[in-house]
């Protein structure tokens, strides 16, 4: 076994054991194995181990490596900040994004969407530790946010996505994922969501126990990849 497989594995089993531990399915989150910085030969072998859902930060980097495995049947998920200028290109190569902040941003990805392709799954970034560096909506306006896109006729909402702040503290790991949970509860008196995609490497039992149903975990998959400067975003997986 490669070492990516063996890293898989290990890390399969660590979802199963957080769900285990939750009182949850043992298949209740699915791991989305986060690529960026890594090549396409990686993912190549990630995906021979079995691993199907892959996620990707950065577009530029991503566009390559979309074209380099596409006789893959692989579910690509955007997980990174976007912009006006990148919505295009993520609804054409996308199955999900999971980073949606702004209804204009939704409005492009729904009008961009390719009409032979199905709706585009999106989750809404919350903002949930309040960090000025950090993307994502205030969690007061979350709903409000959630009621216009569900009307939006080329995207499916399916939930929330958070990326807290950097803690130790399990209590407080918890507490920020709590507060994304309850977000989707309150939603769903409404709407029609099921995606909770939150918990990376360093947090994703605490994640699991407050319902994450999406880990995305690059790191303990693929190696440590090198950290680019001045980049406040990097946080993703």
């Amino acid at each position: 076994m490669g070492a990516i497989a063996a890293a898989l594995q290990a890390c399969q089993n660590r979802i199963a054991s957080a769900c285990h531990a939750a009182g949850r399915a043992e298949k209740c989150a699915r791991l989305v194995a986060v690529g960026k910085t890594f090549p396409a030969a990686s993912i190549r072998e990630a995906y021979a181990a079995g691993q199907r859902v892959f996620g990707e930060s950065y577009l530029q980097e991503a566009l390559p490596k979309l074209e380099q495995l596409a006789d893959l049947a692989i579910e690509w998920h955007f997980i990174g900040p976007l912009q006006s200028n990148k919505t295009r290109q993520v609804a054409a190569h996308f199955d999900w994004v999971h980073s949606v902040e702004r209804e204009k941003i939704a409005q492009r990805l729904s009008e961009q969407r390719p009409a032979h392709m199905p709706p585009l799954n999106v989750c809404i970034q919350v903002n949930v530790s309040g960090e000025a560096s950090k993307s994502g909506v205030a969690p007061a306006a979350a709903l409000a946010l959630a009621q216009a896109m569900a009307t939006l006729p080329n995207l499916r909402l399916r939930g929330f996505m958070a990326i807290p702040e950097p803690s130790h503290d399990t209590s407080l790991q918890r507490s920020r994922f709590r507060r994304v949970a309850e977000l989707l509860q309150a939603a769903r008196t409404s709407l029609d969501l099921d995606t909770l995609s939150m918990g990376m490497s360093a947090d994703l039992e605490a994640a699991i126990h407050e319902g994450a149903t999406l880990v995305r975990v690059g790191t303990d998959i693929f190696g440590a990849r090198p950290v680019i400067k001045n980049n406040p975003q990097e946080r993703t997986a």
